[in-house]
């Protein structure tokens, strides 16, 4: 025999159960542009069911049901698309920094434009063209020392702004670091926290899904692996953990340039922080440096016409010349291996007390030794003296003493030719040989070609996330016309259950209070 009561008891389980799907439709929809948040649905069953009261058992057929129950919450989620969306976020966050970095680079060298080194170098020679015009013109020189000044500068102002990018990306390393960490202790808590919550048998959908927005973000900036364990989640890059269970492990540069170095950091916006710092950065700081240290001493073979006068103590290939102003003049063409635009400067005379030629180039102490694109400058004495720049390579000692022919312009037409030499940047004569204009020119066109091929890395991967972020949102994501529906649907079962209830109400209130009271 049923219960009395059991309508009533069927009706307030439905009423509960109703209730809670509309309350997690509200909230579904209370959070449908919160970042990371996962849908959540009421997992509904039957309860179970009663049979009827008998001695042996229940002369009623069947039994009797007892309504519906809920038994948890919980949020719609697939671990494989949260995979795979954090394996092509690491490549987003790599290609990202490195288009940025390249493209920073790419207003740094400021090519091709009408001010950038390559028109500063171009009109560096024409100047020494306008000075052999006019060999004996003093205002000449003039200009030759401002188009040297504006060459070195141009060194000096690319190189510097090469070191600041080179100092940036290593600043943001270190306040990567500081994320990363921040976001492996809040990992760590909410991996407690959860522990607590679930180990008493709730459903911690909402710090679920915190925690899994903080692991995408970790994701971006490093290439990681998450497993979820009976402790939470274990994080490790590559060989190296950086979570397991509740306690971190502490990051700082030294773990990350040694994960770097072993392979173990191999992706991700900390990676490509790294590889644009150490690659892309230092390699144009050190083509920029070769480009300015061959300009003034890089090795290319120069013919020097007869008649020219070697300074007293030239060594050219191996042979000295001393002596006399007649046993130091050149009887023929010679084709000599001359150490850059410093040791042609060498070769020739100037209008100063001292006429021997100077060191073209030098740093901020006179040294011309291996000189950088951030410490080149025009030699010192030159700058304060445009006299002592030389322009000829012929003295006479009709007096008994030598004195410069000041007409001559052998030297300032050598100087201007020297566009077109094939100066040495490396060991090899033959492979290392280029012109000043060629060298910068393929490092122009290397960089444009890398700017390139990492936008086009960059586009790709932005699509690949986007295709993985639109099928974890199709999962996981809350459509509102999906819970107005719901809504719609829990509602009248609400509704139903409710009426369910007043009809057993009204049903208990007339057998309670109108029936049996014949002959009162």
């Amino acid at each position: 025999m049923r219960s009395t009561f059991h309508g009533i008891e069927v009706a307030k389980r439905s009423l509960f159960t109703q209730q809670a799907a509309l309350s997690t439709t509200g909230h579904n929809i209370a959070n449908a542009n919160t970042a990371g948040y996962s849908r959540q649905v009421v997992n509904m069953v039957a309860a179970r069911p009663l049979e009827g009261y008998g001695l042996m058992r229940s002369t009623i057929p069947g039994q009797t049901g007892m309504g519906v129950e809920f038994d948890s919450i919980t949020r719609i989620r697939e671990k494989f698309i949260d995979d795979q969306f954090r394996n092509e976020n690491k490549n987003f966050g790599n290609y990202t920094i490195q288009q940025d970095t390249l493209e920073k680079l790419e207003k740094i060298v400021n090519e091709p434009s009408d001010t950038g080194i390559r028109t500063v170098i171009s009109e560096f020679f024409n100047a020494w063209s306008d000075l052999s015009k006019a060999p004996e013109n003093a205002d000449g020189r003039k200009i030759v020392r401002e188009q040297a000044l504006a060459l070195t500068d141009a060194f000096n102002h690319t190189a510097r702004s090469l070191e600041d990018l080179k100092i940036d990306l290593t600043e943001n390393v270190d306040i990567r670091v500081v994320e990363m960490n921040s976001i492996l202790r809040n990992i760590g808590q909410l991996n407690n926290e959860i522990l607590r919550i679930e180990g008493l048998g709730d459903d911690a959908n909402d710090l679920r899904d915190q925690r899994d927005l903080m692991t995408d973000e970790l994701s971006k900036m490093v290439n990681i692996r998450v497993e979820d364990l009976s402790t939470g989640y274990q994080i490790t890059m590559g060989g190296t953990t950086l979570l397991q269970g509740f306690v971190p492990v502490p990051v700082d540069r030294d773990l990350i340039e040694g994960a770097f170095a072993s392979g173990d950091l191999n992706s991700g916006e900390v990676f490509g922080m790294i590889t644009s710092r150490d690659r892309y950065v230092q390699g144009y700081i050190d083509d920029l440096n070769s480009l300015a240290n061959t300009l003034a001493n890089g090795e290319f073979v120069v013919t020097i016409p007869a008649g020219s006068v070697l300074p007293d103590g030239t060594e050219v290939d191996g042979v000295v010349y001393s002596g006399t102003v007649a046993d130091r003049t050149l009887s023929s063409d010679l084709t000599a291996t001359v150490k850059g635009l410093n040791g042609l400067h060498q070769l020739g005379y100037n209008f100063s007390s001292d006429p021997v030629g100077l060191p073209f180039f030098t740093d901020s102490t006179g040294g011309s030794g291996n000189l950088t694109a951030l410490n080149i400058t025009l030699n010192k004495e030159l700058a304060d003296n445009p006299t002592k720049i030389a322009a000829s390579m012929r003295v006479t000692d009709e007096s008994g003493t030598e004195e410069v022919v000041k007409g001559n312009n052998t030297l300032a037409v050598l100087f201007s030719q020297a566009r077109d030499f094939r100066f040495n940047f490396g060991t090899s004569t033959e492979t290392n040989m280029n012109t000043i204009d060629s060298y910068f020119r393929s490092i122009v066109g290397e960089l444009g070609v890398q700017a390139r091929e990492a936008n086009r890395q960059l586009a790709n991967s932005k699509t690949l996330i986007d295709q993985v972020d639109a099928r974890r949102q199709s999962v996981s994501g809350v459509s509102l016309d999906e819970e107005m529906a719901n809504m719609i649907k829990f509602q009248h079962a609400y509704n139903a259950a409710a009426r369910n209830m007043t009809v057993i109400d009204e049903t208990l209130d007339r057998i309670i209070n109108s029936m049996g009271i014949v002959g009162r």
